[in-house]
């Protein structure tokens, strides 16, 4: 098995405008990813010739709420549509949905069993719409201690469950080892 190493666009070299991020990233060989799409001019970007590993794969929305996950699937949707431009078949997603500074819309401190099956039923209709289009969808961990508290799903060891609980390889877990080791040691 090979690994491709990718680094984030959105945290490096930040000095410099983001299309040159993309491409100082590339010129080393690295896999690129994005995190919003609808700010960022895709057509320039697939103009690098960068391979896209991952970028957000919703804008909107949650795997709780009835209105949020309509939402959140709407707009997977939109994210399918967009990553065809860019060449990425990993869209990446979170418990809910965050603003521009990366705080939960929707804070939990904890969620229910009858929750949990909610966001399971979700996401089994995300890994269905990724089967439908030939892309996979990944659910990532989030620490709730420094950079994202009240995010429901996020920690490791819940990601990890859900992910593992839908049995479609259109959804995989994202395990960011940052998260962990903030959150979860």
């Amino acid at each position: 098995m090979s690994y491709l190493l990718a680094a984030s666009a959105e945290m490096l070299f930040t000095e410099l405008p983001f299309i040159d991020r993309v491409r100082a990233i590339h010129e080393r060989g690295l896999g690129v990813e994005i995190w919003d799409w609808t700010t960022k001019d895709l057509e320039a970007l697939a103009g690098t010739g960068a391979n896209f590993t991952s970028m957000t794969g919703y804008i909107e929305g949650d795997l709780l709420e009835a209105d949020g996950i309509e939402r959140f699937l709407e707009t997977a949707e939109q994210s399918i549509v967009a990553s065809r431009i860019i060449g990425a078949d990993r869209l990446n997603v979170h418990g809910t949905g965050l603003d521009g500074n990366g705080q939960a819309i929707r804070q939990r401190q904890s969620v229910t069993a009858a929750e949990r099956q909610t966001a399971r039923s979700t996401l089994s209709r995300l890994a269905h719409l990724g089967e439908q289009h030939g892309v996979v969808f990944m659910l990532e961990n989030l620490n709730l201690l420094v950079d994202h508290p009240g995010t429901p799903f996020g920690r490791a060891e819940d990601t990890i469950e859900l992910a593992s609980s839908i049995d479609n390889p259109h959804l995989q877990l994202n395990l960011d080892l940052y998260h962990a080791q903030i959150g979860e040691g």
